[in-house]
């Protein structure tokens, strides 16, 4: 093939007109913020030992990208030093919350371990999580211009099954149109993830998925994030911790023993 100009060889940028944006930090109300640090407490004093659980973080329905509560599911699989999430736990537990409310992401612990930073198997659980938040929290983000090479122009009733046979794409018209550029919809959503620690440490990111609702382009990418701290109104009161004592145990038992390949997972 014969170059006639070097701008031949230049790869076409294909625009895109924002049409939203997803949460660039975690904004989460200080009763959450409580809440998830003293769940891990809680479980030190009511076991006697420290081990992982894991929790869902809630959101108001109409608000979904500010953290409202952390909601405790049954723990069955949690092992001493790892938690996994099924997809099927997730679905019961949003089904059982009130309508107004929805899941936004997932919270755990890393108790006494040194290990202060997501795992191997956490990034399987981040995947597992993205895929039902994004389902209720997607949201148009974008118009992305879907590249066509060698477009077919043509106008409904004047043309000919030849002319169908030219173009890698036909787009047909009710009027003579001289160029045209395609655009796909692009919807984007998110999930937060934090971890953790009997110190008091934490670490947190925010999950992102884009996918383009003709071509189904999906791309999937994370940040590092901050917490940001919003006041509610709500607080923790002696009550909530007591209901949140009984709650812990009744649903996060004890770890029975670790299987011989976790310390490859981890």
């Amino acid at each position: 093939m014969k170059l006639k100009r070097l701008s031949d060889l230049e790869r076409h940028e294909p625009r895109e007109v924002a049409l939203g944006t997803l949460p660039t930090d975690i904004a989460m109300g200080r009763f959450a913020v409580d809440k998830a640090f003293r769940i891990n407490a809680l479980v030190r004093e009511v076991h006697g030992e420290s081990f992982e659980w894991y929790g869902f973080l809630l959101a108001a329905r109409d608000e979904p990208e500010t953290v409202l509560d952390v909601g405790i599911p049954p723990n069955e699989q949690n092992l001493r030093e790892h938690a996994r999430i099924a997809a099927e736990k997730i679905i019961q537990f949003q089904e059982a919350l009130p309508a107004e409310w929805i899941i936004n992401g997932w919270i755990h612990s890393h108790g006494s371990l040194a290990y202060r930073r997501f795992s191997d198997l956490d990034e399987e659980n981040h995947l597992t999580v993205l895929d039902f938040v994004t389902s209720l929290v997607r949201k148009p983000i974008a118009k992305r211009e879907i590249p066509v090479k060698d477009l077919a122009l043509l106008v409904s009733g004047s043309h000919s099954e030849a002319d169908l046979r030219e173009g890698s794409v036909t787009l047909v018209t009710d009027a003579p149109v001289r160029s045209a550029w395609i655009l796909e919809a692009v919807y984007g959503g998110f999930c937060y993830a934090v971890v953790v620690g009997d110190d008091g440490w934490h670490e947190q990111e925010i999950l992102y998925k884009r996918r383009g609702i003709l071509t189904g382009e999906t791309l999937i990418h994370k940040k590092k994030a901050t917490i940001r701290k919003v006041e509610t109104g709500r607080f923790l009161t002696a009550l909530d911790e007591e209901q949140l004592r009984e709650e812990i145990r009744r649903k996060i038992q004890p770890p029975k023993a670790d299987p011989p390949e976790h310390m490859e997972r981890l």
